[in-house]
């Protein structure tokens, strides 16, 4: 098991509160995962399973909010596809690390894209802003987390003690929250844009002091070549 930790986290800096748990999880899942399993099927279920997510909300406004009780079998689907496929390829020594690099992050972003379409379509007009604001606040941390890569050469894609898989369980009880308290999942939505918000700035922030060490870092050593 200690093996297999450590080839599927060697590319990634995790600082998640569930990062320990979710790791031993997911090399018992790998570990155990069929020949015929390919990365790229998992990136398509991780998919499936956002999608699906998009589809509840819309058939929620029809049939009744009952069908938001399904959106945690829907993430689940989603972490399970979108946190395996890579950790698979690395645990079979078959990385395709940029190509998978390219690939996630354009699904996620599609994945994205779809659920706040689902909120949209779900919620009352007063309140469609917030999916809007939303999905903006949630491609500026993925951007961010690129940006973040390209000027430090780590990977990460949380920010602080949240990460996807956080995200994924606070979505998945707000979402059947709505049962329970029709309405609450409205101003859930915007408590949340609004820490994406705080998140985005306190994430530049730092994005920024890192570019500027890398840019110090730089002129010392072209001040020692000359």
């Amino acid at each position: 098991m200690s093996e297999t930790k450590k080839a599927i986290s060697q590319d990634r800096k995790r600082t998640n509160i569930l990062h320990d748990q979710e790791l031993a999880l997911i090399a018992y899942l790998v570990e155990r995962m069929p020949r015929w399993v390919t990365s790229n099927m998992l990136t398509s279920l991780g998919l499936c399973g956002n999608l699906l997510v998009a589809v509840l909300m819309c058939l929620a406004t029809v049939w009744g909010s009952w069908l938001l009780l399904f959106t945690p079998i829907a993430f689940f689907i989603n972490w399970f596809g979108d946190s395996l496929d890579g950790r698979l390829a690395y645990y079979r020594k078959k990385p395709r690390k940029w190509f998978g690099f390219c690939l996630d992050i354009v699904v996620d972003w599609i994945g994205i894209v779809a659920i706040g379409l689902g909120y949209y379509a779900y919620v009352q007009p007063a309140w469609k802003v917030v999916g809007f604001i939303f999905v903006v606040l949630y491609g500026a941390e993925m951007i961010i987390s690129q940006l973040r890569y390209k000027v430090t050469d780590k990977y990460s894609i949380d920010s602080g003690i949240l990460g996807p898989t956080e995200v994924r369980i606070i979505l998945a009880l707000l979402f059947c929250s709505e049962f329970f308290f029709p309405g609450s999942m409205q101003w859930f939505g915007l408590v949340i844009s609004i820490i994406l918000f705080f998140s985005f700035i306190s994430d530049f922030r730092k994005l920024l002091a890192a570019a500027d060490e890398r840019d110090i870092a730089l002129r010392r050593e072209q001040q020692a070549s000359n």
